[in-house]
């Protein structure tokens, strides 16, 4: 069990805005049954789950990080033809009990996505 800081939150509740995903001008996710991550001092975060998200424009990295709240997180890259782009979303295939709902569900960085919530 990883050492964790008592003050420090997460949870997982379901919602239902709907909540789009565009990469370099393609939406690549859509769906109306987003999860909302709640975790201290970040912002919310979206999970979608993978029959929301256009899979076959994304590939799988060998990026690989671990967080003490959720697990180890595995990365997804974007490819639209010849370009690539790594590490664009994340999921957790084994995350903690505590956040056991986003299990299999992509979210991505705003740094390489617009996503809308609306």
């Amino acid at each position: 069990m990883p050492n964790r800081d008592p003050d420090h939150h997460v949870s997982v509740e379901p919602g239902s805005q709907r909540v789009t995903v565009v990469i370099d001008g393609q939406t690549v996710a859509d769906t109306t049954r987003p999860l909302l991550l709640h975790e201290t001092g970040l912002p919310v975060r979206y999970y979608l789950r993978p029959e929301d998200v256009r899979l076959e424009l994304f590939q799988p990295t060998d990026t690989v990080t671990a967080c003490p709240y959720k697990g180890k997180a595995s990365y997804w890259a974007f490819r639209d033809g010849e370009h690539l782009r790594p590490d664009v979303a994340w999921s957790y295939e084994n995350p903690y009990p505590e956040v056991a709902a986003i299990k299999g569900c992509l979210s991505f960085y705003d740094a390489d996505a617009d996503v809308t919530v609306g």
